[in-house]
């Protein structure tokens, strides 16, 4: 006889691990607008070198992501030219690999996903031609920001909870133990009541809504 975790084992690669791969394998119909930097700086401390190196990621990530997108020249100048505070809201989600640190320096391979429609906004306000391809759809979700650590029954919970309610949740990314989904704007109150009502906490990060358990 299977055991719980097996058959959640089971619905968690039907209902999240199959539609990303889908999705992945579709990406003549989405851009993916996510990259990894490898950054390594030395500065004073240990603090200014880690402040310094989330900035060249940063800027290096959203030049290499958004190339294939936009007008690369001016890409390259409007990014350069840019207050780090402003380029920090197009971020919707990050995570660290390899972190290492000394008294006076600070490497690690950084990934970062940006937000689709914030970047589109950027990118018309300063006139950098492009064509990222933001839908109606895409205007009309927020992204839902789920860490688990590591507890499928967390993601269970979290899924029954959608389901009861009638709100769908479609998967963006997985990734070191966080998920991010999309969600209908229209539902987003009423998930933030019946995740509050079941013991999780949420907090609004630039638009996005991140829960914990």
């Amino acid at each position: 006889m299977q055991s719980s975790r097996d058959l959640w084992m089971k619905v968690l690669i039907k209902n999240v691990f199959t539609p990303l791969c889908c999705a992945l394998i579709s990406v003549g119909a989405h851009a993916s607008l996510s990259g990894t930097a490898s950054v390594n700086i030395t500065s004073d401390t240990s603090a200014n070198a880690k402040t310094m190196a989330f900035d060249e990621a940063r800027r290096q990530i959203i030049i290499d992501t958004l190339s294939p997108y936009a007008d690369g020249v001016a890409l390259r100048d409007t990014v350069k030219n840019e207050k780090g505070e402003v380029l920090t809201n197009l971020i919707s989600s990050s995570s660290i690999m390899g972190e290492q640190s000394s008294a006076t320096s600070y490497s690690a391979d950084i990934t970062m996903s940006l937000n689709e429609g914030l970047v589109k906004k950027w990118l018309d306000m300063h006139g950098v031609n492009n064509w990222i391809p933001v839908g109606v759809a895409a205007e009309n979700n927020f992204n839902l920001v789920v860490n688990l650590d590591g507890n499928l029954d967390n993601w269970a919970n979290l899924h029954r909870i959608a389901h009861v309610n009638g709100i769908e949740l479609n998967t963006l990314s997985i990734f070191n133990g966080e998920i991010i989904f999309s969600v209908s704007k229209s539902k987003r109150t009423n998930l933030t009541l019946v995740l509050r009502d079941a013991g999780w906490h949420y907090a609004d990060e630039n638009g996005d809504l991140h829960v914990t358990k």
